[in-house]
């Protein structure tokens, strides 16, 4: 029986990869950018919607921590740092230390998380459109059931 090398392997695990199936790592992954937050955070670093530099709008941005804390309502400092560890563990935005006082940190969208973001983008700008059919059909399923 040969023997396979760990690239061999993880070449067959990547072929075997199905959303469908229960121990499916793309699972988990479907779970990380399926969060809001994960998706605002993509949508902020990609310069999606108003902000304050207009001369960048629509181009991916470094931004730091502050700014996007700003930047998405609602969103507590728990969660957001937790957020943002984990697209930077799964190695969709790099954060960058600068050694300043006090120091700069900065984040920012690598090639794997803008590919992400030309996704997200869709999806947030299908959710922005069709929010309006979307509550008058949730009023007349209320009414209806209700």
């Amino acid at each position: 029986m040969p023997t396979t090398t760990a690239a061999q392997e993880r070449a067959q695990a990547k072929v075997e990869y199905e959303a469908f199936l229960a121990t499916c790592p793309s699972r988990q992954l479907l779970d990380r950018i399926s969060d809001k937050w994960v998706t605002l955070v993509l949508a902020a670093l990609g310069s999606d919607g108003p902000h304050p530099d207009e001369d960048c709008v629509g181009e991916p941005r470094r931004m730091r921590y502050s700014e996007l804390s700003r930047r998405l309502a609602g969103v507590s400092q728990k969660m957001l740092t937790q957020t943002l560890r984990s697209l930077e563990r799964d190695g969709l935005l790099t954060r960058t230390v600068t050694p300043t006082v006090p120091v700069t940190v900065t984040y920012e969208l690598t090639d794997l998380g803008l590919s992400l973001h030309s996704v997200i983008r869709g999806i947030k700008a299908w959710a922005e459109a069709h929010m309006d059919e979307v509550l008058a059909n949730r009023n007349t399923y209320d009414t209806r059931v209700g």
